[in-house]
């Protein structure tokens, strides 16, 4: 049950700090007016809220392991948001931070 309320935890901060970023881009890059910079700096907030839920206790590990979380879904915000196709090389390095995630978080360890 721990294993499922972090990896949810996880998505739940990739969406608000991709989507954050990703409103704070549309404002800068695209002029989309300052509220969308408003409503990312918002967003982003609630992700540095959303990070401290996770179970573990230990903040750099935490953040080692969302990184690999924040690759993989920020290409996969660009495939569904901004129609980016992710090439072979793409996909892979996404695989491997994932499975970097997976090594620093959920691999079991000694009691030493």
């Amino acid at each position: 049950m721990l294993t499922l309320r972090s990896v949810v935890l996880f998505v739940v901060a990739a969406l608000f700090e991709i989507g954050g970023a990703w409103l704070v881009w549309q404002c800068v890059r695209e002029h989309r007016g300052w509220a969308w910079a408003v409503a990312g700096v918002m967003a982003l907030g609630v992700y540095g809220f959303v990070a401290t839920l996770q179970p573990d206790a230990a903040f750099g590990r935490i953040l080692a392991a969302y990184g690999g979380v924040f690759v993989a879904g920020s290409l996969l915000w660009g495939l569904v948001v901004d129609g980016y196709r992710p090439d072979r090389f793409d996909v892979i390095g996404a695989v491997v931070c994932l499975a970097g995630v997976g090594i620093i978080m959920y691999v079991p360890r000694g009691g030493g």
